[in-house]
């Protein structure tokens, strides 16, 4: 039985999302889908992220219709029962009996053809249509919910959950190497479409595939969210300024301190993965040098940094739009362990900081536990280190990602 190429590659993915991968990796750089059509191409992103948006809600029905917990179900099976689910729920553009019968063509693609008839059993039982207002609250564990509630508030909170399920904005970062107008209008002439933001060099895009141009091969342009790209100038990069960054890849804000600051002095981009450092082979084409380190053990730096970036590893709660399926893999107690890890990396960075320097502690999370509670922790009784206010971009509240961000300096010694 043939599948569509869309939902062929939709399934892979939810497989390697399934597997420990994150969607936003698998959607992106696979060659299955990069040679797709452009309306399937979008297809396959729908699929992909509806069904691990509203996994909640789809398990929550195909549970109650099977009356089987999904957790004792194969992966494969799993996959295709959300896959169709999802398509039957929130798609009413496409025919519920294809839906159903690509999803029961997928499980006998990946072996498991014993599964088919209860895979089909299954989605022609559902009801077709779902109103997304009435179900939002399920679209994210009753735990995370519960704390935005109290730490923001109902209204807040009811726009996190909405900017979660919605297709996040895509935003350039514009290289200021490049004349302004000059690169607007490239990308115009290559179908690309944008609008402005409040800062300059950051557009919204309107129509058009930015990575697919030729100012995008010759570094004029980035794809960059509008949160992150709110880190960088924090800093106050000079093109004399010593610049590390602790945890780079995947490796956005390093091109962006680079390509903003001019690069006369030395820059250091390093993190704990050499695979993830070899994603960022364009920096081979400016003067930076990648180090594999584990930044919470002591940094191998001879001489200090006037600046230094530490974009912490995190929850990633700021970021569920486009990263969906971290929601269903953290828990509560993750918390803890990751402002552990955080106060342990920012202690072991504030030392590789030159006196009159300046590093600049972010993460892409909205939990107290690993932001402010990070900075305070680690800065008591260290008078040496001044610590500014703490800026905090809340999805729904900002366009953007979700980021915090905290300036903190280090004292020149006394004369």
């Amino acid at each position: 039985m043939a599948v569509s190429p869309a939902r062929l590659a939709a399934f892979a993915v939810l497989m390697k999302v399934e597997a420990g991968a994150y969607s936003s990796e698998a959607l992106h750089g696979d060659p299955s889908i990069e040679s797709l059509t452009e309306r399937d191409r979008g297809l396959v992103f729908e699929l992909v992220l509806g069904a691990l948006r509203w996994q909640g809600v789809l398990d929550d029905s195909i549970r109650r219709t099977s009356g089987r917990p999904l957790g004792k179900m194969d992966p494969e099976v799993r996959a295709a029962l959300r896959l169709g689910a999802y398509q039957i729920g929130f798609l009413d553009r496409i025919p519920s009996h294809a839906a159903v019968n690509d999803s029961v063509a997928l499980v006998k693609r990946a072996r498991k053809a014993s599964a088919a008839g209860f895979v089909n059993a299954i989605l022609r039982r559902l009801p077709p249509g779902v109103d997304a207002r009435e179900v939002l609250e399920r679209s994210h564990p009753n735990w995370m919910i519960e704390r935005w509630k109290a730490r923001f508030g109902k209204e807040t909170a009811h726009e996190i959950l909405e900017a979660g399920q919605a297709t996040p904005e895509v935003y350039l970062r514009l290289n200021q190497k490049y004349g302004l107008e000059d690169t607007l209008a490239r990308l115009e002439k290559e179908g690309v479409e944008t609008a402005e933001t409040e800062w300059p060099w950051c557009r919204r895009v309107l129509r058009g595939r930015p990575v697919a141009t030729e100012c995008f091969a010759e570094g004029r342009e980035r794809v960059q969210d509008r949160g992150s790209q709110s880190i960088v100038p924090l800093l106050g990069l000079e093109a004399h300024h010593r610049f590390l960054d602790l945890c780079a890849a995947p490796g956005g804000k390093t091109y962006q301190a680079v390509e903003s600051r001019g690069c006369s002095a030395g820059a250091v981009a390093a993190d704990l993965h050499l695979h993830r450092l070899r994603t960022m082979r364009r920096l081979a084409t400016l003067p930076v040098d990648m180090v594999v380190l584990d930044a919470k053990a002591s940094l191998p730096f001879r001489s200090r940094f006037d600046r230094v970036l530490l974009d912490a590893p995190c929850s990633g709660t700021g970021t569920l739009s486009r990263n969906p399926e971290i929601r269903w893999r953290l828990k509560e107690h993750d918390l803890e362990r990751l402002a552990a890890l955080q106060k342990r990396i920012l202690a072991r960075s504030l030392g590789a900081l030159a006196p009159g320097g300046v590093l600049v502690y972010s993460t892409c999370s909205l939990e107290e536990e690993e932001n402010a509670q990070v900075i305070e922790s680690v800065l008591a009784g260290r008078t040496e280190f001044d610590a500014g206010a703490y800026i905090e971009r809340v999805p729904g509240r900002e366009p953007g990602d979700g980021f915090f961000a905290c300036r903190i300096e280090r004292g020149s010694p006394a004369p």
